[in-house]
């Protein structure tokens, strides 16, 4: 495509000078420049007061959040344990205040009768309330039986060790020594068990009860078995006496 020429009043051709387009004019480049600077200004502040604004909103929800939490802990106090202990010591000390001194005094004497003679229940209370014995009066000797913490099977067992290793007596001696009303007063039941636990050989005290009549009273063998065997007498099985009267001198 050929160019378009011109011409001035004379006719001279004249050269046309070529126009640049304004927006490769250098203020209008410069003009782009600034206004991409700004936007970008602009943005940058905009996000950066969508951050603070973000970030100011989480501080207050922590806190009123750690705020929530206080109130909670505050409200929620455990509430301190009451000792056990000290109520179950005042409890007991008002329970030994509210005791008669008699009540506590005839204890006192049933607990020693116990642990040293092994009495039985019935015969710490005839003792506690005998004429000849304590004379303490029978509300408390009862308060006493009540309230003692003894084993009376232990202390029947105990009895009848004692009957064997010092009197050398029979099963059925001790049992009825045991159960006797001029005895020792135990109950059945703490006889039997006491015999059933006795450790002893039945056949050596007969051998020694054997010897005791031979020399404190000069009996005969024959006097002496029918001693030994007798249902008024020592109550030992006729084997028992048989081996004591084999192994007298």
């Amino acid at each position: 495509m050929s160019k378009k020429k011109f011409y001035d009043a004379d006719g001279n051709e004249v050269k046309a000078k070529s126009v640049k387009p304004f927006y490769k004019k250098w203020w209008f480049i410069a003009l782009v420049v600034i206004f991409v600077f700004n936007a970008i200004n602009s943005m940058g502040d905009d996000d950066e007061t969508e951050v603070e604004t973000d970030d100011a909103e989480l501080v207050q929800e922590v806190e009123a959040s750690d705020e929530v939490e206080e109130e909670s802990e505050e409200v929620v106090e455990e509430e301190p344990e009451e000792d056990e202990s000290e109520e179950t010591e005042d409890v007991a000390e008002e329970t030994e205040e509210d005791v008669p001194t008699e009540f506590q005094s005839a204890l006192n004497k049933a607990e020693s009768y116990s642990s040293l003679l092994n009495m039985s229940k019935q015969g710490l209370y005839n003792q506690l309330t005998s004429e000849y014995g304590d004379q303490f009066s029978e509300e408390a000797a009862q308060y006493a039986i009540d309230n003692i913490d003894a084993d009376f099977n232990e202390n029947a067992l105990a009895k009848a060790e004692t009957y064997s290793d010092t009197m050398h007596m029979s099963k059925k001696g001790i049992f009825d020594q045991l159960t006797s009303e001029y005895g020792e007063q135990f109950t059945e039941e703490e006889a039997n068990y006491a015999i059933e636990n006795l450790v002893t050989d039945y056949k050596e005290n007969a051998l020694k009860k054997a010897k005791t009549y031979q020399e404190s009273m000069d009996m005969s063998p024959e006097g002496i078995r029918d001693q030994l065997m007798s249902e008024y007498g020592e109550q030992f099985t006729k084997e028992e006496a048989d081996y004591a009267i084999s192994n007298l001198e």
